[in-house]
């Protein structure tokens, strides 16, 4: 059991004063300064991961004596579930479970518990998923279903051994990743959906033998453009293979159209078979930025709040959540101080969103100071 975790914690939000619907998606909801309600909250449970993917954590720059957060600097899980809550208060709709590499964090079904239990205000359940490497998804994929997580998705960058174990950055074979996505699918998640980033000279030939593998396997392939995240991943522009060439790969081979997406704000751009055979999607935030329709935040593991994968500072909510609360005040009194001061801080911090960093990406901007993905959340 995580220490300090409550195992029960009481799941209901409550209605938040001030939130009304908006013309985003006519929800209740927080608006940014752009009109962007708060829809989606990443939660990174760890900064570590066993994997040093060239595009996100390159073994050269985080070696084996990288310092990664000392334990009692993370959040436990009474934390997430405390803050998680908040923000169902606030109009989240969705929570996504990522890292580092979540499923290195001890103990994970139990808070997947918790966060399972959670309702919005007006009673539905949030749709909660989880990002993985698939690494460890072969023992873990039953526990997490049976703990309530709805959806999954599978990083994988190649089906060739070669291109896959030298991107991964620990020389860590294609086929056990294989047997993770197996065994989820026994689980009973389904679809599952992979993630690909396509890197120009790495592995841009595995697009289409992705493509066929997903529309066999009923997956839901994502191609995401080699993004500037953080700085030391040595981004260019000349290594981003857009979505436009993604797609036009695929299609010389297998036929696509347009597709309409699922709800506003959704990621991805979506893309079906002709003959019916399922879909692709592309990520396009380099060339084909989606800023106006952002809806998500990001916590990192030790408890900072990020409104974009590009920022260079977050808000610190844990120094709320450890603060001491007024003298005398009862352990419910406490909590009600602490939740009080998270949802000010949310509020107050969303409502300034201005964050446009896609969009507004140029020579110059590319190079200012990011924090790097694995420590706020991808």
């Amino acid at each position: 059991m995580e220490p300090h975790a409550r195992p029960d914690p009481a799941a209901a939000a409550t209605p938040t004063p001030g939130l009304v619907a908006n013309e985003f998606d006519g929800k209740p909801g927080l608006p940014d300064r752009f009109g962007r309600p708060l829809r989606d909250l990443r939660i990174s449970v760890t900064d570590r991961c066993n994997f040093r993917c060239t595009y996100c954590m390159p073994a050269e720059i985080f070696g084996r004596d990288f310092a990664f957060l000392p334990h009692s600097e993370v959040l436990t899980f009474e934390e997430i579930t405390s803050i998680a809550r908040v923000f169902v208060e606030l109009g989240v709709e969705k929570l996504r479970i990522t890292g580092g590499e979540p499923l290195v964090r001890r103990d994970l079904p139990t808070l997947l518990a918790q966060l399972a239990r959670l309702r919005t205000p007006d009673g539905r359940e949030v749709d909660l998923t989880l990002t993985t490497n698939g690494s460890a998804l072969k023992a873990l994929a039953r526990p997490l279903r049976d703990a309530g997580l709805k959806r999954v998705t599978v990083s994988l960058d190649s089906l060739d051994d070669e291109v896959f174990r030298s991107m991964n950055g620990i020389d860590f074979p294609v086929q056990r990743v294989l047997d993770g996505i197996a065994a989820a699918r026994e689980a009973g998640f389904d679809p599952i959906k992979v993630n690909m980033v396509v890197k120009r000279g790495t592995n841009e030939e595995s697009i289409v033998p992705m493509a066929r593998w997903a529309r066999e396997q009923g997956a839901i392939l994502r191609f995401i453009e080699y993004m500037d995240v953080g700085t030391a991943n040595g981004w260019a522009m000349d290594d981003v293979v857009t979505a436009k060439q993604i797609v036009a790969r695929i299609d010389a081979e297998l036929p696509l159209e347009p597709a309409q997406a699922n709800y506003r704000g959704e990621v991805a751009e979506r893309w079906r078979y002709k003959d019916g055979g399922g879909e692709v999607g592309v990520i396009a935030s380099v060339s084909g930025p989606f800023c106006g329709d952002c809806t998500r935040a990001r916590l990192s593991a030790e408890g900072k709040l990020y409104t974009c994968l590009f920022a260079a500072k977050g808000h610190d909510i844990r120094a709320l959540l450890r603060a001491e609360g007024t003298a005398g005040a009862t352990d419910a009194g406490l909590a009600a101080e602490r939740d009080a001061a998270v949802r000010e801080l949310v509020d107050r911090t969303w409502r300034a969103r201005v964050d446009r960093y896609s969009e507004l990406r140029t020579e110059a901007t590319s190079h200012l100071p990011r924090v790097e993905m694995f420590a706020m959340g991808g």
